[in-house]
């Protein structure tokens, strides 16, 4: 949610240990923007003079899946760690015409350390999340919030034509495991694959992550 970039350092080095140059698109800190207006922007900061991958990570993932729906033509394949295509959450319906009340700031540290790092939270890992939503504003928060209860990108499915690669936690707390079914029920030719670690998995455990992912883009030719 805070989609700053800040959170990925370790990510980064992992992939870069790889031999594979990875970068962050971070999304606007203090323009609130649902995912239509968050497309043209990821669209622009895509690469258009070498061939890449694109990763779409928690709120990232519908816009992974429009923009290769889309087909760059210099992309390659597309992954989705855990993520989601339209809202897993019952309760979302009820909670939407409350958001503009919803103390997004309220949640004490500790809870969402358990909510989104589990048993792989550090003190620097929990420093860091911190960190990171707090450059954000909370209008912006809000507003993503209300995206992802909104959002449905589904209709995207079919006209992804790359290689695609399902990354899943083995301890999401966030993600319902219903999510993850729906992956292999809505994209049978993907690969699925599960890593040990929580819904922040690319921050908890980057090297088990960052293998899995130089797997798949080896295969790609």
């Amino acid at each position: 949610m805070d989609a700053t970039g800040t959170l990925h350092t370790a990510f980064i080095d992992a992939m870069a240990a790889r031999g594979v140059a990875t970068s962050v698109i971070a999304y606007p800190r203090d323009v609130p923007l649902d995912y239509p207006a968050l497309l043209p922007f990821v669209r622009a900061a895509l690469p258009h003079d070498a061939p890449f991958v694109l990763l779409g990570e928690s709120f990232s993932g519908p816009l992974a899946l429009a923009v290769a729906a889309a087909a760059p033509s210099r992309l390659q394949g597309l992954i989705l760690s855990t993520t989601f295509a339209r809202a897993h959450w019952p309760a979302g319906r009820a909670l939407r015409p409350l958001l503009p009340y919803v103390p997004m700031r309220g949640m004490p540290s500790p809870a969402l350390s358990w909510w989104l790092l589990g048993r792989w939270a550090t003190p620097a890992l929990r420093d860091a999340l911190r960190k990171g939503l707090a450059q954000v504003t909370v209008p912006v928060l809000r507003a993503r919030l209300r995206a992802v209860l909104e959002v449905d990108a589904r209709a995207a499915l079919p006209d992804i034509a790359v290689p695609m690669l399902c990354l899943q936690a083995s301890h999401d707390r966030l993600l319902p495991a219903r999510a993850e079914h729906e992956w292999a029920r809505l994209l049978p030719q993907a690969q699925q694959h599960t890593v040990a670690g929580p819904h922040l998995l690319l921050q908890a455990n980057p090297k088990a992550a960052a293998d899995v992912v130089r797997q798949f883009m080896g295969g790609l030719g």
